[in-house]
């Protein structure tokens, strides 16, 4: 099983960036999906859910309007596109699929998201 996240990196204020999760080595229809982001020196963060079948979501407060979460089942991969993105979204941004029925629970290793001037 292996969950991977890319497209992390840096960006200036305001700025935006596109990260992407693929899965590998399970069903990956048969999973609600997660971002999950944990800065230093902080807790573990949620910020995005969709739901298996891709029309259920929900956000962070501190993400709402600026964030979207989706995923593309053919490709088994879930992305997360970030605009308008401040100082306090910098954090390691980590992917995770739980499955339907709650039994199986993966999280990838995380990708560095940086926002700075």
């Amino acid at each position: 099983v292996q969950l991977v996240e890319s497209g992390g990196g840096f960006v200036q204020p305001g700025g935006s960036l596109r990260l992407s999760c693929a899965a590998a080595g399970f069903s990956f229809r048969g999973y609600h999906m997660y971002w999950f982001r944990q800065a230093p020196g902080k807790e573990r963060e949620l910020v995005a859910i969709l739901n298996q079948s891709g029309d259920g979501t929900s956000y962070a407060d501190s993400v709402k309007g600026r964030f979207t979460i989706s995923r593309d089942n053919a490709e088994n991969t879930v992305y997360l596109q970030m605009n308008s993105l401040k100082p306090e979204d910098s954090a390691v941004y980590y992917c995770r699929a739980i499955s339907v029925l709650g039994d199986k629970d993966y999280l990838g290793k995380g990708t560095l998201v940086t926002v700075s001037s």
